[in-house]
Parts: C-alpha cells; sequence; structure tokens
C-alpha cells in the first residue's frame, strides 16, 4: 500500500472535505441571522408577484391570440372527464338492460318475420 500522505486523491479528498465544512459552517452562521431570513422573504415574494405578472401577461396574450388559457383548458378537461363518466354509467346501464331483456347476442333484436302468404305449389305446378 502506499503511503497515504503522498496519496494524491487522499489529499484531494482531504481539501475536498475541509472546503465542505468551512461552507457548511458560513452557510449555518448565514442562515441563522434574521437578516438572511428577510432577504430571503423578499426575494420569494418578489419571485411570486413576478410569476403572477407573468400570468397575467400569457392571459392577456392568449386572449389577444384568440387561444384558451390554461384556466379554460383545466374547465375542459374537467367537463370532458365528466361527460365521459356520465357516458360509461349510461354504458353500463344499457348493458345491464340488455342482459336482463334476454335478447340474442347478435347485438340487433331479432326482427319479426312477415306471414307467410304464399303456398307450395301443388302437385300439379299451379298455385292457388
Amino acid at each position: 500500500m502506499a503511503d497515504k500522505s503522498n496519496d494524491p486523491v487522499a489529499i484531494w479528498q482531504n481539501m475536498i472535505g475541509e472546503m465542505e465544512k468551512g461552507f457548511n459552517s458560513f452557510a449555518n452562521q448565514a442562515m441563522a441571522s434574521p437578516e438572511f431570513s428577510k432577504v430571503v422573504n423578499q426575494v420569494g415574494g418578489v419571485t411570486a408577484g413576478a410569476q403572477k405578472q407573468l400570468g397575467d401577461l400569457m392571459e392577456k396574450y392568449l386572449v389577444s391570440m384568440n387561444l384558451p388559457s390554461r384556466a379554460q383548458m383545466v374547465s375542459m378537461a374537467e367537463r370532458l372527464q365528466s361527460i365521459e363518466g356520465q357516458l360509461n354509467e349510461i354504458k353500463a346501464l344499457l348493458h345491464q338492460v340488455h342482459n336482463n331483456s334476454g335478447a340474442p347476442d347478435s347485438g340487433y333484436p331479432a326482427a319479426p318475420r312477415p306471414p307467410r302468404t304464399k303456398r307450395p305449389p301443388s302437385s300439379g305446378g299451379e298455385q292457388k
């Protein structure tokens, strides 16, 4: 085994470990101060305000381009899901009625046959 004092990987790991400890202690001290939390709070408020303004701007842009907004698309998707649910309920009820009616499995009800009015030909070949 090589000596750890001459190993470049061990030296690198030691240096990175010391840098990490220093950075962590600095970050912990900075986060503990009330100024840091005040700045973070202000940045969060500015970000939320900018996001709202961007959303309003996009809404106006979509309206000017005669395109649906996100809210309208979400509303349409909810309505479509509701309609699909109702159609599935109707379909289930139709299957239940079909199964209870005793209809043939061909999918179509049997059409009634017309009454037979012609008689088979007699032995002489004439019809009556």
